[in-house]
């Protein structure tokens, strides 16, 4: 079966940044009983990975590399913030490299990595951990599958099957 809108997509990927220098840096990789599980067509991955999904079928393997502009954009410098060091009283001081979950004013999710820990702030960059490097996927097409109307309702896949609760 190929890959359509409304599918559940399930594979197995290594992910690499690659540097200016052109290495490759590796950042993660599914486990071989746990692949990579999404709604396919619907928003919620990055639109030039599912571009590059386009046709596959079970089995099939891919190589494809997404540019900053195509995934999560460049790293914008003044992305920071200073949290007042009395947030951090009953958690404790974070380390630097530490990510934070945040919410915005409009309550929205956001994550934030510490930079600096001074007498009076904690400084966080709120760019995305992916913003500014190009990445580089190899993946293996495990399965496609249309998705049950209860994971098109809920806007997730319920697992490789479908049954999986959450």
């Amino acid at each position: 079966m190929t890959i359509d809108k409304n599918h559940v997509v399930a594979l197995h990927y290594t992910l690499n940044a690659i540097e200016e220098n052109g290495e490759k840096t590796f950042i993660e990789k599914t486990e071989t009983d746990n692949p990579f599980t999404f709604l396919y067509g619907v928003g919620l991955m990055l639109p030039k990975f599912e571009e590059e999904l386009q046709g596959m079928v079970a089995g099939d393997k891919k190589s494809f590399t997404i540019t900053p502009e195509e995934g999560y954009g460049e790293k914008i410098g003044e992305a920071t913030t200073q949290l007042p060091i009395a947030m951090f009283e009953q958690s404790g001081m974070p380390p630097i490299g530490a990510m934070l979950p945040l919410q915005d004013a409009q309550g929205n999710h956001v994550s934030g990595i510490v930079l600096e820990v001074s007498e009076e702030f904690v400084t966080v960059d709120l760019n995305h951990p992916m913003a500014g490097k190009t990445l580089h996927f190899d993946i293996e097409l495990s399965s496609t599958r249309p998705a049950t109307e209860e994971e098109l309702e809920h806007g997730h896949a319920h697992g490789v099957d479908g049954t999986e609760a959450h």
